[in-house]
């Protein structure tokens, strides 16, 4: 029995809101996520992710206030990523609501940091969170400050390391394909799928319900995106019907 594909929306927040261009016409604050992630746990969301993309200390203390008004309203898993570096963030991030954390440019700076949070907090917490291109070359490297800078790291190497080091999931975010619809970059979810044993959550470039089976066929285990379910293009139920019509079991 193979295990059932996770259909995960993902927010972006920034200083308390979703960042704009969110239209759902049932919520009377569209920028606020306790509000959206409420009504995709409604919609059957298997899982939420929440981006803090603001880096300052004030927006932090925001951050945890989301994330503990999201857990008293949603009750599916919560994983909340965004400027964690230390053991400390996570274990505040946790205490807040999270069930999961994702760790990105930290990790990159100081790899110790995904064993020293696994040690303390078990791997099922830990979200190795990459943000990958295709360098001129051709190979897949990682990145940082939304795919602007090269961190110097060929792409399936770090993720094959951060397994080993205690990571219990890879967020594996195409910075080519994301936003443009143009359906999941499979090239790079088999190539990841091929050296690691851990779930990988395949990210950016989703467009339509069809373009979501192919990301599992690649090796994915969970499939996440942002914008075609913030503006309605698609519902997480047509996601999931179109699993299902691929033969893919879903929750």
């Amino acid at each position: 029995m193979s295990v059932a594909v996770r259909v995960i929306p993902c927010l972006d927040v920034d200083a308390g809101r979703v960042v704009k261009g969110v239209n759902f016409e049932n919520l009377r604050d569209a920028g606020d996520p306790v509000e959206l992630a409420a009504a995709y746990g409604r919609q059957g969301a298997d899982e939420l992710t929440f981006l803090d993309v603001t880096a300052s200390s004030g927006g932090r203390e925001t951050m945890y206030d989301v994330v503990s008004r999201t857990a008293e309203e949603v009750f599916i898993p919560l994983t909340v990523g965004g400027g964690v570096r230390t053991v400390d963030d996570v274990d505040r991030l946790l205490r807040a609501g999270a069930d999961k954390v994702g760790i990105n440019t930290g990790a990159i700076a100081r790899p110790e940091v995904i064993a020293e949070i696994a040690d303390r907090f078990g791997a099922q917490v830990l979200v190795l969170s990459a943000d990958v291109r295709r360098a001129e070359d051709g190979h897949f490297e990682v990145t940082t400050h939304g795919g602007r800078r090269s961190a110097g790291l060929e792409a399936v190497a770090w993720c094959a390391r951060a397994a080993e080091l205690g990571a219990g999931e890879i967020l594996l975010n195409s910075m080519d394909a994301d936003g443009t619809r143009q359906g999941f970059d499979l090239e790079l979810i088999r190539a990841v799928r091929g050296a690691v044993a851990i779930p990988v959550v395949a990210s950016g470039g989703a467009g339509a319900a069809e373009d979501f089976p192919p990301a599992v066929e690649a090796g994915a285990d969970a499939v996440l995106a942002a914008s075609i379910f913030h503006f309605g293009d698609v519902s997480i139920a047509e996601v999931k019907a179109a699993l299902v019509a691929a033969g893919h079991p879903v929750r």
